[in-house]
């Protein structure tokens, strides 16, 4: 590997391959007090609308962790985007 290659970040050559930021609130119940619900956030770089990353995630959390999984919910740019901008050639005031 080149002193190039490894000066890149990795969020950016994900974001060139073709993957984008994925937030996944993920609710949970804790395994001794079934009735609590606890949150945690995850965050990758993933693919939409397969999510594969987050799939992978979430079968490692169902067969290795004690807590169940109650809901999850997740941002993507595909799936939420801020309102875009667009700039105009004329301005009109009015007093």
């Amino acid at each position: 590997m080149t002193e190039r290659e490894m000066s890149c970040d990795k969020g950016f050559k994900a974001q060139l391959a073709g993957f984008s930021l994925t937030t996944a609130e993920i609710l949970y119940r804790l395994p001794d007090h079934p009735s609590l619900i606890q949150s945690y956030i995850w965050q990758e770089y993933d693919s939409a609308p397969r999510f594969p990353k987050l799939k992978s995630f979430l079968d490692f959390w169902t067969a290795k962790l004690e807590g169940q999984l109650y809901r999850v919910t997740v941002a993507h740019s595909k799936l939420v985007r801020p309102a875009e901008l667009r700039l105009i050639g004329t301005e009109f005031k009015l007093n």
